[in-house]
């Protein structure tokens, strides 16, 4: 994909990767982390996004920047999927939002998309509690992730 995205780090030996958001509110940590869901299979991850919260030390899924960065920092987040699937081939990754429009705006980022996404991964969306085949139009709960 050749959207900008900001520089990002992982951090050693971990499933950990960080970055900035950088805009009229200033420089905002972000992070991405990829932790196993050992009950559903060595390989299924879940992806969880959101500001750092530096007093209690760990991800604020909830926090708003509006940083006018958004697709920036989409773009970002989807550069360490990229990353951690280089690593770990087999995993599926699993994501949904903390909120139903955050959900939304996934949605809506994999399919501005898409084209480039489908060469390389299949994308499946949670609906009326079954995993389908991702379509544009249809309003997912969660999003699974695999390589082709």
């Amino acid at each position: 994909m050749q959207l900008e995205t900001y520089p990002f780090t992982k951090h050693p030996e971990s499933h950990y990767y960080e970055f900035y958001s950088e805009g009229p509110k200033g420089n905002i940590k972000k992070v991405v982390e990829y932790y196993r869901f050992p009950e559903l299979g060595a390989e299924v991850f879940n992806l969880a996004f959101g500001d750092w919260d530096e007093d209690n030390h760990h991800i604020n899924d909830f926090s708003t920047s509006n940083n006018a960065d958004r697709d920036k920092v989409l773009a970002t987040v989807a550069a360490t999927v990229i990353e951690f699937m280089k690593e770990h081939p087999y995993a599926v990754l699993i994501a949904t939002g903390s909120t139903l429009s955050r959900t939304r705006l996934y949605q809506m980022g994999i399919a501005r998309v898409w084209d480039e996404i489908n060469q390389f991964f299949e994308i499946q969306g949670y609906i009326n509690d079954t995993w389908q085949p991702f379509k544009q139009g249809v309003n997912y709960n969660a999003f699974l992730l695999k390589r082709r």
